[in-house]
């Protein structure tokens, strides 16, 4: 018996997925049946997706919100939707690319289309991936550049840092003996201790 699936994928655990599930709720997917993963789509190491995939069986469908729901490396979308397609025979069903549905077109012609709108957005969801790290590098660069520091929030420096500093650049200390009086690692040290040149 044909059994329909719906898998929802977010990037981080603070993101929300509610965006997907009206869809797959809109798509008639029994909630049951939606399979919500955490995860990066970086790779596919993601274990909710593939008891998904294991458990899936011939004439299933699986609706995902949109083609880079699968992932968004262009040679494993190609994979899994080969695996999900021709291994298992299921459908795939691309809730905001309604021409990425397997149930219909299923002639030659139908899938040959298919399959050539699905490698190319592929290649768009790759390339994106590739364009957000490509910004977010710039970013960092430019934020660097304007002395911002980028990542985890320095902890506060001890009152006594500056004094330490002082006598550790004089060479009265060694950066060891400075960090100890500090109560910071010597790398932590030394590095705060750079910062302020």
């Amino acid at each position: 018996m044909q059994k329909i699936y719906g898998y929802v994928r977010v990037s981080a655990k603070d993101q929300n997925e509610d965006r997907q599930m009206i869809a797959m709720r809109e798509a008639n997917v029994p909630e049951k049946n939606i399979v919500v993963e955490k995860l990066s789509g970086a790779d596919f190491e993601r274990p909710k997706y593939l008891r998904l995939v294991r458990k899936m069986r011939r004439n299933d469908i699986l609706y995902v919100k949109s083609i880079d729901r699968l992932g968004r490396n262009y040679a494993e979308i190609q994979e899994q939707w080969r695996i999900l397609t021709k291994e298992k025979g299921a459908d795939i069903v691309v809730l905001d690319m309604p021409i990425l549905d397997t149930r219909i077109g299923k002639d030659l012609i139908g899938t040959f289309v298919s399959d050539i709108i699905l490698q190319v957005l592929s290649f768009v969801a790759e390339n994106e991936r590739a364009n957000i790290r490509q910004r977010q590098a710039e970013g960092i660069a430019a934020a660097k550049e304007k002395g911002v520091h980028c990542g985890h929030p320095y902890k506060e420096l001890p009152d006594n840092f500056e004094e330490v500093r002082l006598r550790w650049r004089a060479g009265e200390l060694t950066a060891t003996a400075a960090a100890s009086e500090c109560g910071m690692s010597r790398s932590t040290f030394s590095r705060r201790a750079d910062l302020m040149k």
